[in-house]
Parts: structure tokens; C-alpha cells; sequence
């Protein structure tokens, strides 16, 4: 299981890399959310998938048994999906505003406008 959550957290990566490095600002924004969706993946991969055993401490013991699945991963997860789930509707907002403003997406064109203004 783990290896096929590796290859589609690459995927994801690629994904991302292939949107991040296009001019228009919203496919670059759909290629952070990408990418925070693999990270957030990885650290999933990393801190286990597994069913076999609850991290339940038995009595008189100080860990967990072998072989179960780490809750602090998946806590961390919950968390950046909240802040990425809001960076994203500010960053939307934000370009939305903006295309209202200079009837453009592409970054060449916002950095030509902004030269223009401050001129």
C-alpha cells in the first residue's frame, strides 16, 4: 500500500511542478493546492497506513506494540488542510479582485501593468 501512495504522491508532485511553472496565475494557484495534497500524502505514507494494531498503550507498558499506524500524522494533516483550505479561498479572492482590476491572469501582463502604474 505504501508503495503505491509513494508513486501517486509523485504524481501529484509532478503535477504540481508541471502547473506551478505555467504564467497563468490560477493554474499556479491549482498547482500549490496540488502540491499541498501530495505533501500532505507523504506525510500520511510516512507516518504509517496501516490497520493492524490501534496505537493503544496496553496496561504496564510504555509503548504502543509494533506495527500501528501514527495519530500525530494524521493530526498535522487535519490541520494543513484547514490553513490550505483558507490560504486558498484568500489566494482565489485575491486573484478573482485582481482580474477585475486588470482583465488579465497571465503574470507577464500583471508585470507590465505594474510598471505601467508606476510610471
Amino acid at each position: 500500500m505504501e508503495s503505491v501512495l509513494a508513486i501517486l504522491v509523485g504524481i501529484l508532485v509532478a503535477a504540481a511542478t508541471f502547473l506551478l511553472l505555467e504564467r497563468n496565475l490560477l493554474r499556479q494557484i491549482f498547482g500549490i493546492m496540488l502540491l499541498g495534497a501530495g505533501v500532505n500524502l507523504l506525510i500520511l505514507t510516512v507516518g504509517r497506513v496501516t490497520r493492524v494494531t490501534p496505537p493503544l498503550v496496553p496496561d504496564g507498558a510504555d509503548l504502543p506494540p509494533d506495527g500501528y499506524a501514527n495519530p500525530l500524522s494524521q493530526a498535522l494533516i487535519l490541520t494543513a488542510i484547514v490553513i490550505s483550505f483558507g490560504l486558498a479561498t484568500f489566494t482565489l479572492v485575491l486573484l478573482y479582485r485582481t482580474y477585475q482590476e486588470l482583465g488579465t491572469m497571465d503574470a507577464d501582463q500583471l508585470a507590465e501593468a505594474e510598471d505601467e502604474s508606476q510610471e
